[in-house]
């Protein structure tokens, strides 16, 4: 995936000048220990330069971590901390950033070791409202090296969904054939591709070259078009004029671009895919778009989920789209098919299906999932749903891209959410579970935490 960005996060430590400046930098020191000892070296920066109440500190310590090419900040008070100049730091620093404090750690030496960090983080917070500044402050932000160690990975992908949504386009397309068309010698290794994924559920091959074309077209015009913005999610009118035009449908396709990290919704779903993209970063795996379609039969329940799952009937429900979820988070019978819904619509009655040929389907496979959706209300204002659950091993007995999802309390969350929210009928699934970073991004956001 090279369509989500990467983090390089400069740590600097603050220090009181009336507490010794030492205790900040030896703490410093502890944490990217710790942290490079649990996790990847490569994603924090140690920055050498201590703030002691000095702005003259902040501008040297911030020239410093631009220079290390990072793009998301942790303030660290190894003690009380100088509130104006580590403010200042955050204010002036442009990319997503996070404070936390360091916890007192012996007995031993509660006085001349004594930092009072946790009272500094009450300095700290008030003067980033002053300031108005925007900052990630852990759910308890005082901890020792290990602990604060967790709190910075924890808030990787939040800085992660930040740094991409400050340098995100959406492109929104229909079909324009005319002028939207590629054709030259890369068609046949991208077929190859698709060949060799789908494996036996290669069931129309003579289609592979049209939706291989169509693939390079739209990378082609993602390359042209997106400015100098460095992140790119699309989202298409697939129907029902799409395959008129084109002579297939563009579900396997936009399959393939979401799985290499360029979400592409269905349906002209604009917070669709803008949903898909804050998953794809915070997660770092590809996702899928999904209706919130139909319920689950009781003989299916009866049969094969009561007394194997700890779920109510009602806690269930398919998530189904025509064709889009990639391969790699399907069924090994999945196959390129046909999309049967169009077919009835748009082809006669009996035929053999022509262009509504170039849907993935087959069941989704077992998998941790969080379910959740950004949206724009009627008021104008942006709201947001998360809820972890689980797709069930269990065959769905169906067509499309479709599985069996279970969410604890479904039932009320179908009806005093999403019903009740007015959320419309597409939901996007992380798998595994991501509800925690999903909740502190629309938080950071701005989003009022009552309307998540």
């Amino acid at each position: 995936m090279n369509n989500i960005p990467v983090v390089k996060l400069g740590l600097i430590a603050v220090s009181r000048d009336c507490f010794p400046e030492s205790l900040s930098v030896n703490r410093r020191k502890a944490l990217v220990e710790a942290y490079t000892k649990k996790y990847d070296a490569a994603d924090i920066y140690e920055c050498p330069i201590c703030i002691v109440e000095s702005e003259i500190h902040m501008v040297q310590a911030l020239e410093d971590i631009k220079k290390a090419g990072c793009n998301a900040l942790c303030v660290y008070l190894g003690n009380f901390g100088p509130e104006i100049s580590e403010t200042l730091l955050a204010k002036h620093f442009e990319g997503p950033k996070m404070f936390c404090a360091a916890a007192e750690e012996t007995q031993d030496n509660l006085i001349q070791g004594r930092g009072d960090a946790y009272c500094g983080m009450l300095n700290a917070s008030y003067n980033l409202q002053l300031r108005n500044v925007k900052a990630y402050i852990p759910e308890y932000p005082v901890g020792d090296a290990e602990d604060c160690a967790d709190m910075i990975h924890d808030f990787l992908p939040i800085a992660r969904a930040v740094e991409g949504l400050s340098n995100l386009k959406i492109i929104s397309f229909g079909p324009r054939p005319t002028n939207f068309l590629a054709g030259d010698e890369r068609i046949p290794a991208i077929v190859k591709e698709m060949e060799e994924e789908l494996g036996a559920g290669n069931k129309k091959p003579e289609i592979l070259a049209k939706l291989a074309q169509y693939e390079l077209t739209l990378k082609d015009w993602v390359e042209a078009h997106r400015g100098y913005r460095k992140y790119v999610t699309l989202t298409g009118k697939c129907w029902p004029a799409f395959q008129t035009q084109f002579g297939f449908v563009p579900c396997y396709v936009n399959s393939r671009l979401t799985a290499q990290g360029i979400p592409v919704s269905c349906e002209v779903d604009i917070y669709g895919t803008l949903s898909e993209f804050i998953g794809t970063v915070v997660s770092q795996d590809t996702v899928t778009l999904l209706d919130i379609n139909n319920s689950v039969p009781q003989y299916i329940y009866d049969e094969d989920i009561k007394g194997k799952y700890d779920y109510k009937l009602t806690d269930t429900f398919m998530g189904f789209h025509c064709g889009n979820t990639p391969a790699c988070k399907m069924c090994d019978s999945r196959a390129v098919k046909y999309q049967l819904i169009q077919h009835r619509l748009l082809e006669p009655e009996g035929s053999e299906p022509d262009f509504t040929r170039g849907t993935l389907e087959g069941d989704i496979a077992a998998s941790d999932i969080t379910f959740y959706r950004l949206q724009c209300n009627s008021e104008g204002e942006l709201v947001s749903y998360v809820a972890e659950g689980e797709v069930l091993d269990v065959p769905t007995r169906s067509f499309g891209g479709i599985g069996i999802f279970a969410i604890k309390e479904m039932g009320r969350f179908y009806r005093h959410v999403l019903i009740e929210g007015n959320y419309p009928h597409h939901g996007a699934v992380m798998f595994g579970h991501y509800g925690k970073a999903f909740y502190e991004v629309v938080k950071f956001l701005g989003l009022d935490v009552k309307k998540i």
